[in-house]
């Protein structure tokens, strides 16, 4: 790891995540990775605790996660290409966050409000949402439980 890229201030490490809206989680398909992006929502106390999904009840990623529950994270943003003269000078800018954690279904009917709200937080900035009850039914929620967590980022 490159540990002069490396982020470990959580102030810092808050305000990386609070910026990026997609992050995408892989998945074993047997013995074929399986990459999806998704929107999220997220929690945070002294460390990055969960990331917050939402998607239908069917398709492949729900399949594979019931399947192996054991995914990684990754999520970028501040992308920027920095010329050179020569081929070698050209590098780039970037904030990237890569975990491992758990995906755990959210079953309970207030705890799935509670976890859109927090999506819908992240990725609106705004707090008030009501969902309908037919709405709660055709949506699969999940978090994933964070293990692990690497923050790099790149400025020059």
């Amino acid at each position: 790891m490159r540990r002069d890229r490396s982020v470990t201030n959580v102030e810092d490490i808050k305000e990386i995540i609070s910026q990026i809206k997609v992050c995408r989680i892989g998945l074993m398909d047997h013995d074929t990775p399986y990459i999806v992006p998704l929107n999220f929502g997220y929690t945070f106390t002294d460390q990055l605790d969960f990331l917050y999904f939402h998607s239908a009840h069917i398709g492949r990623k729900i399949d594979l996660i019931k399947t192996n529950p054991k995914v990684c994270f990754e999520m970028d943003d501040k992308h920027q290409l920095i010329t050179g003269d020569l081929a070698c000078d050209y590098t780039y800018d970037f904030v990237s966050v890569i975990g491992t954690g758990m995906i755990e279904f959210i079953e309970d009917q207030s705890e799935k409000i509670n976890a859109l709200d927090i999506l819908m937080k992240h990725q609106s900035g705004k707090d008030g949402f009501t969902y309908s009850a037919t709405a709660l039914d055709k949506v699969t929620v999940y978090r994933l439980k964070v293990s692990e967590v690497q923050v790099k980022r790149h400025s020059t």
